[in-house]
């Protein structure tokens, strides 16, 4: 993502000031733009409309016209197979083809800017966002492969999310079929995963590799890479199987990536890479949950409370949110997270924003979204909530009993 033009050429004063004009060049680029667009924002980007004029004889025409459309977004939709954004909502500038408070979805294209306001201002959160899709120095992705005999899931792991690129299917011969059919069966699937994962994954720029199976596949299908590098004289492959680290999974399934991430081969292999750290925190907090000595806890209201005491603060703290909850139609429960995040950065803890779309945010999701490793213990955080619905629901059955 690249910030184009100045603030001196932003107009459209009447909507605000704090506009940006972004400049979307990759497709991991609309993930950001989706996590910068919210409800009520404004949007003004490059439009497809349909337009329908009738002639002097009664007959009507319908063309396709390029304009540009401002819009006061309702709903945003991110499709991340296609890497495509679509963003709905009213149109409030008209022009020669719309009129004001008609309904458009824009489809935001790679190589085309959009200029983006803020219905509520800029907070920390957004900020952050927006730093980290302008951020240059990116980190590679890593690609991998979870296997099992017949069946291969080719992905590509981001900073922020992973990607299913292809999925491989073959039919291996089973192991009562002579030794010569199976190993047949097996070559027939490692040439189309091969060729499958060099055509789903760019690999003239130089990425660590994983392979992942049961038993000895992974091993198997590395020496394969290795082996066709130097019959086919590859560079390219011969690399790649150097590249390649093979460790162990359950399953060939995608489920096992999760696994994957926490071993110990991969973590040394990609120990500074943002998702390998998510997924350290992750496990250090799921490891204080099980000795559930009050330093662990999770849910909105337990978190909240810890972090307006300050025990997720300097000395250990770290508070975890699924960027998901950033999203959220009602202001008033954005800035209440965006609140907790800036209360644990002033205290000097740790504030870590982890993607919906990765696995270490697929484990928080199934949290509510939200959890703390605090820096003391705190005991029966959920307790006080509990009663302080109790007092809540006694009050108002008093309150009604008053009215009667």
């Amino acid at each position: 993502m690249q910030l184009v033009g100045s603030k001196a050429s932003q107009h459209l004063d009447e909507l605000g000031e704090g506009s940006v004009t972004l400049l979307p060049t990759e497709p991991e680029d609309m993930w950001h733009a989706n996590n910068l667009i919210g409800p009520e924002d404004i949007v003004k980007a490059h439009a497809i409309r349909k337009v329908t004029t009738e002639t002097k004889t009664g007959s009507t025409m319908s063309e396709r016209v390029h304009t540009n459309l401002t819009i006061r977004v309702t709903s945003t939709f991110f499709d991340p197979g296609a890497s495509q954004l679509h963003v709905s909502g009213t149109v409030i500038v008209e022009n020669n083809f719309v009129s004001l408070g008609q309904y458009h979805t824009l489809d935001l294209e790679l190589n085309r800017p959009f200029t983006l306001w803020k219905k509520y201002g800029w907070d920390s959160v957004a900020k952050e966002t927006l730093a980290d899709a302008l951020k240059q120095d990116k980190e590679g992705a890593v690609a991998a492969v979870v296997m099992q005999e017949g069946i291969a899931n080719i992905c590509l792991i981001t900073e922020y999310r992973t990607i299913l690129k292809q999925r491989v299917e073959s039919t291996i011969p089973k192991k009562r079929s002579s030794s010569t059919e199976q190993d047949s069966g097996m070559k027939r699937f490692f040439d189309k995963t091969l060729s499958t994962l060099v055509r789903s994954i760019d690999f003239s720029i130089p990425r660590p590799l994983l392979l992942a199976s049961p038993g000895f596949v992974a091993g198997d299908f590395k020496k394969y890479i290795s082996e066709e590098g130097a019959r086919r004289a590859d560079k390219a492959l011969i690399a790649m199987a150097k590249e390649a680290t093979v460790v162990h999974s359950s399953s060939g399934h995608l489920h096992s990536l999760n696994e994957i991430l926490k071993s110990s081969e991969v973590l040394a292999t990609m120990k500074d890479m943002k998702f390998s750290k998510e997924t350290r925190y992750m496990d250090d907090f799921f490891d204080k949950l099980k000795k559930d000595d009050g330093r662990a806890w999770y849910g909105t209201g337990p978190v909240e409370k810890a972090v307006r005491e300050g025990a997720v603060g300097r000395g250990g703290g770290v508070l975890l949110v699924n960027n998901s909850l950033f999203r959220s139609q009602d202001i008033a429960t954005r800035r209440r997270y965006v609140a907790m995040v800036d209360k644990v950065k002033e205290d000097g803890g740790e504030a870590r924003i982890l993607s919906s779309d990765h696995e270490s945010g697929q484990r928080l999701d199934a949290l509510g979204g939200i959890a703390a490793i605090l820096t003391y213990p705190i005991l029966d955080l959920d307790e006080d909530e509990a009663e302080d619905g109790a007092d809540a629901d006694q009050q108002a059955e008093a309150e009604e009993n008053m009215v009667i």
